[in-house]
Parts: structure tokens; C-alpha cells; sequence
């Protein structure tokens, strides 16, 4: 272990170059496809059965693959992940070449790309602990941070160029290259596994792991406060991000070119707060940079719901804002539970957290829909910034969450 941290920026600078690669490439595919069905269909029902697609599978399935995770060679589920999916992209990109696929192949491949991308992150997650020194896990995590944000901000705009000229199978093979190239640095490094303790070998089975890797992290009681409070902060939080377009054009009376201009500011706030945690994340204290994230989030939604119909350019600043405090939470969270959780158990636990937070999403949009409906999108800004900033408060005052990193 000592000999793998001695060489750990070497190493983790190689994986996340590849990872670049291959999530630069998803990106794209991710993009080019959603555009796909929107010109072929302009269904709202197509686009919310491939969005499920997207993310169900993970979310429904996160616990049994981070047993599996735990159970076999890291590294190996990462390839093997990588190459899973860019198998998937192979086969619907020849889907493409031969006229125009079902519907049901489109979703099949996402929920196939979904299950690939579980894998693959779970594997990523429990695997950085095991090359990363404790004491450098938080600017990790804003390097992480930072080349997801990019890929997110870079994907679509790079998608959309290629579509212009060419058709959808050529950004298919930017995502097969991404995926291959990553798959090369993960043979070029050495990612040890973890020993299990006898106590989780005594809970062999199924159920069994997966209960032992809940208990794991309910024996830490204030992280798992703190996931409790993640996952209630995820479910205000999203869909109020999913209104953006509504407040956009609804309230403040803007245009398609006025949507654009807020989603790239919270792409750019994203990668400013991701700059700011890979350079000085180690020297924060983990917990007060969580809670000062969850109340710069409240407090923009709050102002934003305040907003006259004039206040566009007030929206686009507390939308930076907004992405700014995206990875100052989920940056020193996740470092968090890498530090504290026995790197054998660590696959379980962040699956866990990662479908709790994923399946919190679709509760939160069957609630903000019609919420945002009946009182007015503005109102429905104020009303989950004030949530959100009695959620700062919990995480500030509470006793045992503030303890966690000790």
C-alpha cells in the first residue's frame, strides 16, 4: 500500500486521463441520442421512457452491483465496464447504419449503458482510497469533479457540432475511442484490493454483504446523518433543476438563447467550484464546506424565487452560484466516505448512497411538478431554497454530523 501511494499521482493522473476520454465520449453519445428522439418523436413520454432508461437500472440495481464490486478485482470490473459499453454503442451504432432502430433498442442500450456506467463508477469510487493518500482525497475528488463538469459542458456542444455535419454513428465512435483509450490506462496501473475483515466474511451471500455494507456505515452515525440529510437535499434540489427552462421563459420572459445562457453558467460555476476544491479542498475542513455548499444553494433559490420578471441577469449570477456549490458538496462528501468506510465494504456502501440519491430524483419530480403547477415556478424556487437552507442548519448545528470527520 505504501509502494502504490509513493507513485499516486502518477497513477491517478493516468486513470483520470483516460476517464476523461471515455466520459468526454458518453457525453456525447448521451447528448446525441436524447436529440435524436426529440427531432424523430418530439415526444415528452419518449424522452421521460429514455430518461428513466438512463438512470433506473442504476438506481434499482446499485446495491447488488456494489456487492459485486466488493467481491471481485476492481480494476478488471472497470475494463470490463468500459468495454461493456462501448460494445453496447458498437451494436446500436450498426442499429443506426441499418436504418432507423425501434424505440425499444434505443432503450434497451441506454438502460445496457446505464448498468455499464454503475459498474464502472462504483469500481472508480471503491478503487481511490486504495491508491490516494487519506490526507489527499478531497483535491481527488475536485480533479473528479473538474473533468466530469468539463465532459458535461464539452459533450453536448462538441455532439451538436459533429450532428451538424455528420450523423449520429460518428459520435458513437468518439464514444467507443473514449472508452478504449480508458480501458488502456487502467491495464497500465496497479490498483490493489482490499482484504476483507472476518466479520464480513462471515456474512457471505447476497443480502447478507449488502446488509453488512448498510451496517458499516450506520456504525458511523454522524456520516450516516449526513447521507440521510444528501439524499432528502438531493430530492428538493433536482427537480427544482429541472425548472430552470420554465423559470427562464415562464417568469422572466426569456427566449431559447436565454435558457442556453443559464445552463452554460451553471456548467461554468461547476467547473470553478471544481478548480477551487482540486487546489485548496485538502486544507477545508470537510463538514463546514458541505454545510456552507447546502446554504449557498437555499440562499440562490431563495433570492431567484424573489426575482421580478426583469431579473435575468440576477438569475444567471445566482446560477453560477448555484453550480459552484454543486461540487463543493458532493466533492468533500464523497471524500468523506472514502476516508472513513473500510475500503472492503466501500463498494457496497457508495452504491447504496449513489441509489438512494438516484431514486430520491424521480420522487422529487412527481412532487415539483405539480407543485410547481399549482403555486407558480417562482414560489416553488422559494419554497425549496428556504428547505434547503433549514437543511444548512440541520448539517451546521447537529452534533453528531459535525463530528463525522473526526
Amino acid at each position: 500500500m505504501e509502494n502504490t501511494f509513493k507513485h499516486w499521482k502518477k497513477q491517478f493522473y493516468m486513470i483520470t486521463a483516460g476517464q476523461a476520454f471515455s466520459l468526454l465520449g458518453s457525453s456525447m453519445v448521451q447528448f446525441a441520442i436524447i436529440w435524436w428522439l426529440t427531432i424523430k418523436t418530439n415526444s415528452a413520454v419518449v424522452l421521460s421512457i429514455a430518461s428513466i432508461a438512463g438512470f433506473l437500472p442504476h438506481g434499482i440495481l446499485g446495491p447488488f452491483i456494489g456487492t459485486l464490486v466488493d467481491r471481485h478485482n476492481r480494476k478488471i470490473i472497470m475494463i470490463m465496464a468500459d468495454l461493456g459499453i462501448a460494445a453496447v454503442t458498437l451494436l446500436l451504432m450498426a442499429a443506426f447504419w441499418t436504418g432507423e432502430p425501434a424505440l425499444w433498442i434505443i432503450y434497451l442500450a441506454l438502460a445496457a449503458r446505464s448498468l455499464g456506467g454503475a459498474f464502472h463508477m462504483t469500481a472508480m469510487q471503491a478503487s481511490i482510497p486504495m491508491i490516494i493518500p487519506e490526507e489527499k482525497l478531497t483535491s481527488a475528488s475536485g480533479i473528479t469533479q473538474l473533468i466530469q463538469s468539463a465532459s458535461y459542458t464539452l459533450g453536448p456542444a462538441l455532439a451538436a457540432l459533429m450532428l451538424s455535419v455528420l450523423t449520429i454513428e460518428y459520435v458513437m465512435i468518439v464514444d467507443i475511442l473514449g472508452a478504449v483509450i480508458a480501458s488502456i490506462t487502467l491495464i497500465a496501473v496497479s490498483i490493489p484490493n482490499p482484504k476483507k475483515s472476518s466479520a464480513d466474511t462471515e456474512n457471505s451471500g447476497m443480502l447478507k454483504e449488502i446488509a453488512y455494507g448498510i451496517k458499516e456505515l450506520a456504525s458511523y452515525k454522524g456520516l450516516f446523518k449526513l447521507t440521510i440529510l444528501s439524499s432528502f437535499y438531493m430530492l428538493i434540489y433536482v427537480p427544482v433543476s429541472s425548472l430552470f427552462p420554465l423559470m427562464v421563459r415562464g417568469h422572466l420572459k426569456g427566449e431559447a438563447f436565454h435558457a442556453s445562457v443559464v445552463e452554460a453558467m451553471f456548467a461554468v460555476g461547476m467547473i470553478l467550484g471544481s478548480l477551487v476544491l482540486s487546489t485548496i479542498g485538502d486544507r477545508l475542513k470537510k463538514i463546514t464546506t458541505i454545510s456552507l455548499s447546502i446554504l449557498i444553494m437555499g440562499t440562490a433559490l431563495i433570492i431567484s424565487g424573489l426575482l421580478p420578471a426583469y431579473g435575468f441577469i440576477a438569475f444567471v449570477i445566482l446560477t453560477a452560484m448555484m453550480g459552484i456549490s454543486a461540487p463543493l458538496f458532493s466533492g468533500p462528501y464523497f471524500a468523506l466516505l472514502q476516508s472513513k468506510i473500510d475500503p472492503s465494504v466501500l463498494g457496497r456502501v457508495m452504491s447504496v448512497v449513489n441509489s438512494m440519491m438516484l431514486i430520491a430524483t424521480p420522487a422529487g419530480l412527481l412532487v415539483a411538478g405539480p407543485g410547481a403547477e399549482i403555486i407558480g415556478v417562482p414560489k416553488w424556487f422559494l419554497l425549496s431554497g428556504v428547505l434547503i437552507v433549514i437543511l444548512s442548519m440541520i448539517c451546521i448545528s447537529n452534533t453528531s454530523i459535525k463530528s463525522a470527520e473526526d
